[in-house]
Order: C-alpha cells, then structure tokens, then sequence
C-alpha cells in the first residue's frame, strides 16, 4: 500500500528531476541535496524533529560564478488552485537558510515552473490571505516570475 509521504514524495521527486534538468539545459551545473537524499534513518528521524533541516532546499546549482539553491514545491492533482501554498514552518526555514547563507539565493520553483523568494512569499503574504490554520502562506501564481527570467532560456545545442 502507498501511504501519502510516499505519494507525495515521488511527486516531489519526479518535480525535482524536471527542475534539474531545465536547468541544465540553461547551463547551470545541478547537484540534489537535502532530506530525499538522506538514508532512511536519518530521515525518519527528522521527521521527529522541528529542526529546519527538514526544509533544507533540494537542489545546489551553479554557472559560472554563480550559485543558487531550490526548493522545488509540486503540488498534487487533487490541490490545484490559483495560489501557491508554502507551509509556516518551510518558510521560516527558508528565510533562515536565506540569511545564513547570503549572498546564496534560495528560489521556490513550483509545479507550473514559476519562481518566488522566501522573502517574495513573506511579502506577498503579510497582508493578505492566510490560511485559516495560519500552517500555510497563500500567494497568488500571477506573483511568480517565469522560469527563464529568473534562470535564463535554453542553451540551443549546435549539431
């Protein structure tokens, strides 16, 4: 029997790779990171844990001089809505890992292949809707930026 977190995770998984290799086609060099790459012990134990390693981002990419990390945040068919719903406790990890590692940026790529900031998602959402367990910041999707913007256009490959 699948239980959900499987579910979920081989959504997230099959998202992951599909940002993994957009951006490689942009010519960034991509590495996963995080807790899908953990052994199962270690991961089962941080799910026994607040500590922000939980929301650790899922990629490390870089081109050039320049290095940023990804969270990739797919959404399952049953939740599709006109808003991109990104936990409390996620965020504040973000814009924890944001601050200990600046310059890096930290970017959500959602399902649609949009882009935000923690700090876009804290922005977008300090004086808007919440939802009403306060568990989740809701953002509009017209917010996120497209994907080449943020990332650049497919390199064309001569042949």
């Amino acid at each position: 029997m699948v239980t959900h977190w499987q579910e979920r995770k081989a959504t997230g998984d099959t998202h992951e790779e599909r940002v993994a290799t957009a951006l490689t086609t942009r010519g960034w060099t991509v590495q996963r990171c995080g807790q899908g790459t953990y052994p199962a012990p270690i991961r089962h134990a941080l799910a026994r844990t607040g500590s922000a390693l939980r929301q650790f981002p899922d990629l490390i990419a870089a081109r050039s001089s320049e290095l940023v990390t990804i969270d990739a945040k797919d959404r399952l068919p049953s939740t599709h809505t006109d808003r991109y719903a990104i936990s409390t406790a996620t965020l504040n990890a973000s814009l924890l890992f944001t601050a200990a590692h600046a310059p890096t940026p930290l970017y959500y790529v959602f399902g649609d292949m949009k882009v935000l900031t923690p700090v876009e998602v804290l922005h977008y959402t300090d004086h808007a809707l919440r939802h009403s367990s306060g568990a989740y910041h809701l953002v509009s999707t017209h917010r996120a930026h497209p994907f080449d913007e943020v990332f650049g256009s497919a390199v064309v490959r001569a042949t």
